[in-house]
């Protein structure tokens, strides 16, 4: 039988993407899928109901999933529709474990397998699957324009009648995909560009995109390409490092975040004070806590004239290409679990399946979400 996928739309407060957009439906309609869509999924990034041609329509999101083989949404559902998917059904969506324990007990008693899109592994065979990398690109542009329209300044260069602006200059702290993209946004803007990064090989990076890489001569590279967590001593000396280099910066835009943890702290209160005034910090840890101690999530705080900026959720501010790029991470994953026939076939020897499982068959197969919940 041809697997049966439901396209929720999302509910959960200023989440403007949608799990599918029409051309990606068309591709998984010619693997032999059914795709069906909750009515008005694609209202937020202005695609009407008419813009998908290949799907079904249902004004009600629990009977559309009822039968539903796989569920799509870019925020986990709500309880109700958890308890309206059959047994054995798969969600996939971002779920982030550990500030949804209730749901994913739910989850695992109701026996949904559910993939999460923040535990697809990041290795070279799944970069088209990687839903926190395409969504962290176009965070990082975006953090990079928060921060240009809330200096008091420009960031180019500019020659005039009266004289010669100097170009401002953007510190970006943390290069993984966020913080490179955000390198090469404010380069293109004009703005002089420092990167810092405590993983020493991400220096060549920086230097392609023509910043200047500050080097601490800490290495903390941990497992999974994120960074081990410092000790006082590293911090110390780092902060003796880097401390200049925030204060000299007109934008600091800082990306250090790893899922499941709280956000290290790179910036403290006494560099925010010895920063100039008009300065920006655009934190795109801020739904980990932040980068910076005086951080307040989803919030703009003035500390001395500098702004703190935390905001929450930026790839939904660009709806559109957030949705597109999405769309394509979740058909990458879906096209080697669908056979020939249009029906569904997990290979659980896959490491991809195998470890982006957060539940199925009545189990949490995440370990650090077993212990915790």
């Amino acid at each position: 039988m041809p697997v049966k996928i439901a396209v929720l739309k999302e509910t959960r407060p200023n989440e403007r993407r949608v799990a599918m957009v029409p051309a990606v439906a068309d591709k998984l309609a010619k693997l032999g899928a059914q795709i069906h869509l909750q009515s008005g999924a694609g209202l937020a990034v202005k695609l009407a109901d008419a813009a998908y041609k290949n799907v079904q329509l249902h004004p009600d999101p629990l009977e559309m999933v009822r039968d539903a083989d796989i569920v799509l949404s870019v925020q986990p559902p709500n309880d109700a529709v958890v308890q309206a998917m059959k047994a054995g059904a798969i969600l996939i969506s971002f779920v982030y474990a550990h500030k949804e324990a209730e749901l994913t007990r739910q989850l695992r008693d109701r026996k949904i397998t559910t993939f999460a899109m923040e535990l697809v592994p990041r290795i070279t065979r799944a970069q088209a699957m990687d839903a926190l990398s395409s969504q962290a690109a176009l965070a990082g542009y975006y953090a990079v324009l928060v921060g240009a329209t809330s200096i008091a300044r420009m960031l180019p260069m500019m020659t005039t009648a009266v004289g010669s602006l100097k170009p401002a200059m953007t510190l970006v702290m943390g290069l993984g995909v966020a913080g490179l993209q955000a390198l090469a946004t404010a380069r293109r803007l004009g703005s002089r560009t420092e990167g810092y990064d405590v993983r020493p090989e991400t220096k060549e990076q920086a230097e392609s995109l023509g910043a200047r890489f500050v080097d601490t001569g800490v290495d903390a590279r941990g497992a999974g390409g994120y960074a081990r967590e410092l000790t006082q001593e590293e911090k110390d000396k780092v902060a003796a490092v880097i401390t200049k280099h925030i204060q000299q910066a007109d934008i600091v835009v800082t990306t250090a975040a790893i899922p499941g943890r709280p956000s290290p702290k790179l910036i403290s209160k006494a560099q925010v004070e010895g920063m100039k005034a008009g300065a920006v910090i655009v934190d795109l840890a801020a739904e980990g806590g932040g980068n910076c101690e005086l951080t307040k999530p989803g919030e703009t705080v003035t500390v001395d004239g500098v702004r703190i900026i935390g905001p929450m959720n930026l790839p939904a501010q660009l709806p559109y290409h957030a949705s597109e790029m999405y769309a394509r991470n979740i058909f990458n994953f879906l096209k080697p679990a669908i056979d020939k026939d249009g029906a569904l076939a997990i290979d659980w020897n896959d490491e991809v399946f195998a470890q982006s499982a957060l539940t199925h068959d009545g189990q949490v197969r995440h370990e650090p979400t077993a212990k915790l919940i």
